[in-house]
């Protein structure tokens, strides 16, 4: 991997943990009031058992086809971290340092 490569790569899961989660950490801040309004938005139902499954297809692809030293296990907890937008560069720059 080049270093051009690897700077993107950081610079896409970096964008990947400040924008959508500072947006997330925003709400959950200032406008969240209960949980009952969230389960109750269908959209927001819809896109978190979107997010669930893509992550965990995601997952097991990574353990039938591992990357390198670090298991389909760190990326669950990226994607818990930050969300597949950061978790997916961010894994496969650690993984190919």
């Amino acid at each position: 991997m080049t270093g051009i490569q690897k700077t993107i790569l950081l610079a896409i899961s970096l964008f990947g943990l400040l924008v959508p989660n500072g947006i997330f950490l925003y709400y959950v801040v200032v406008e969240f009031r209960s949980l009952s309004e969230v389960v109750n938005n269908s959209l927001a139902v819809a896109f978190m058992i979107d997010a669930l499954m893509a992550t965990a297809l995601i997952a097991w692809w990574y353990f039938q086809n591992p990357l390198g030293r670090y298991s389909w296990k760190v990326f669950v907890g990226l994607s818990l971290l930050g969300g597949l937008g950061f978790s997916l560069p961010f894994f496969y720059f650690i993984n190919k340092k």
